[in-house]
């Protein structure tokens, strides 16, 4: 997002503050975040709006969200983004096999 809240000078000055580095698009390469946001779309709507994570401790969400992504999210959950609907780890591991055995 490129709202005035984001680049603005006192943004700037509190990400400096705490050594944080500002990514940014330029205007019109709004695409080039589309993966991350369906990802996080995909992870709100699969497991984050049906817990209550407000009664929750920062880590307990945490942790919630590792084993999501580490565990069913890369390992179990189909994907409609390849060809034969593997999880992402199948996916990268049938990929290094046929670029090594090409």
């Amino acid at each position: 997002d490129a709202g005035s809240q984001y680049t603005s000078d006192a943004y700037k000055l509190m990400l400096g503050k705490h050594h944080a580095v500002q990514s940014m698009s330029d205007v019109g390469k709004c695409y080039d975040n589309a993966r991350m946001e369906s990802f996080f779309a995909t992870l709100k709507k699969e497991k984050l709006y049906r817990i209550n994570t407000a009664k929750m401790t920062v880590e307990q969400v945490k942790k919630i969200i590792f084993r999501y992504v580490m565990i069913y999210y890369n390992r179990k959950r189909i994907s409609t983004v390849n060809p034969g609907g593997w999880t992402p780890t199948v996916f990268r591991e049938k990929s290094a096999v046929a670029c090594t055995a090409a």
